[in-house]
């Protein structure tokens, strides 16, 4: 990636549309975060578009190392998932599907015209896609009481954690929280004039 505490990937789902010969190649562009989430897009794909002759996809995941793979779903060896997760490395992303849905027009069109037409369905979705740059994230957990609740809070505020989720008990609350790499190791220096705080690190980015 280009910084080893960021990675790029698409915000919200995209369509590209190429063309040639009578054939229809749909490119869509979705951000998700696992194998089996983008399975299921891909499934969708299949019962939203019956007339379709191939569903045809690729996808990376990960932030420090990858799983990646690429399907051309019954077209020639080579032809579709791989020119499709070409264009995966050459916007530089990651946590991404790209599925091309085709409708085949009644030509042929050879290996090569098969690889100009998913690289092109591909590449228009992700042109038209927009593309951010997150921050590698820690997650932790904070247990502390409730008479304590200002003070972690706006010491969470200040390093511009994102919280995801607050629990409460009978002896206070617990915050989850993820916050940039960068920033990370400076936590317990944070809470330490607050030693009955519980802080633990729950997670990492990989």
């Amino acid at each position: 990636m280009s910084s080893a505490l960021k990675y790029r990937t698409v915000k919200t789902i995209t369509e590209g549309l190429y063309r040639e010969k009578g054939s229809k190649f749909l490119a869509f562009a979705i951000p998700c975060d696992s194998a089996e989430e983008a399975k299921k897009h891909v499934d969708q794909f299949w019962k939203k578009h019956p007339g379709a002759v191939h569903v045809c996809f690729a996808w990376r995941f990960g932030k420090k190392k990858f799983e990646e793979r690429y399907s051309d779903d019954g077209e020639p060896a080579n032809s579709a998932g791989k020119p499709i997760f070409g264009q995966i490395q050459a916007f530089n992303l990651t946590n991404i599907l790209i599925a091309v849905v085709r409708y085949y027009g009644g030509t042929n069109l050879g290996v090569g015209g098969l690889i100009q037409a998913y690289k092109a369905a591909s590449k228009d979705a992700l042109d038209k896609a927009e593309i951010v740059e997150k921050e590698l994230a820690d997650f932790y957990a904070i247990r502390f009481t409730f008479d304590q609740t200002g003070d972690v809070m706006n010491l969470l505020q200040r390093r511009h954690v994102e919280i995801s989720g607050q629990e409460y008990n009978e002896h206070g609350s617990v915050v989850h929280f993820s916050i940039a790499q960068n920033l990370s190791e400076l936590l317990p220096k944070d809470f330490e004039h607050l030693p009955s705080i519980k802080l633990e690190k729950t997670g990492s980015d990989q």
